[in-house]
């Protein structure tokens, strides 16, 4: 079955949102758009989306929001999931201050259609590919019951006393297990930097000869016997991922 991309589009001018609506509908794929002419009306509305297309200049009523406004609220719901955020605007000038907000692209009106093809289909791969990494997971023992936890939420796993310490998300969890197993197990998206640490390719930051920088901010000791192959593992991976 195929992943549906929850989409939302704010502007206050309806032409726009129609035309906008149009492009995304010629994009083909499976998508379920809704509509909002204002700030207050999504965030009364409290979906969650995949995409958000926002107009920069958008005005608001009642609780004033403009369209930067509202992306500024919504990075600043932390319990929900972040959208992807593209800003439609009139004016080059807001380009700074959409980055500011972790926007992911901005388009400029009239929009341009080869732009929006482009812009579109990255944000769709990227919203696709998470999917993917969501249904992922690694099926556990632990207190005695099984339990499955998304790869995508392990930052890395520590090899001590026989057990394994997953370094997740919202906390640490050890179990028993072998870290050599995992490595077979989860070969692809995880590599074993050194006899004691198997790390997730996703949550990389960045490397040097001697250590690797997580995305939770750990710096783990690389081993010098490990290097080439965990540089050609992660270049492999982000490969992977990019298509």
């Amino acid at each position: 079955m195929a992943e549906t991309i929850k989409i939302a589009v704010c502007d206050d001018e309806k032409n726009i949102r129609s035309y906008l609506v149009s492009l995304i509908k010629k994009q083909g794929g499976e998508c379920g758009i809704t509509e909002y002419a204002s700030a207050d009306a999504y965030l009364s509305d409290g979906k969650e989306h995949d995409i958000i297309f926002l107009d920069i200049e958008m005005g608001g009523s009642g609780a004033g929001l403009d369209g930067m406004g509202l992306a500024r609220h919504i990075r600043g719901m932390e319990a929900q999931k972040q959208p992807i955020i593209i800003f439609v605007t009139g004016y080059e000038k807001y380009v700074y201050d959409a980055f500011d907000v972790g926007a992911f692209q901005y388009l400029v009106k009239p929009v341009d259609e080869q732009k929006f093809a482009e812009v579109f289909g990255r944000a769709a791969g990227q919203v696709l590919s998470e999917a993917e990494q969501r249904k992922k997971k690694l099926v556990i023992q632990y207190g005695g019951e099984g339990k499955a936890i998304p790869l995508n939420d392990i930052y890395y796993m520590e090899s001590r006393n026989h057990n394994i310490i997953l370094y997740l998300k919202d906390g640490s969890m050890e179990y028993y297990a072998k870290i050599g197993d995992l490595e077979e197990e989860l070969a692809g998206q995880f590599y074993r930097i050194h006899r004691g640490y198997l790390i997730n390719l996703f949550h990389v930051e960045g490397y040097d000869k001697t250590e690797v920088r997580m995305a939770n901010g750990d710096k783990l000791l690389l081993s010098r016997y490990k290097y080439d192959g965990f540089v050609q593992a992660y270049m492999d991976y982000i490969s992977e991922e990019s298509l």
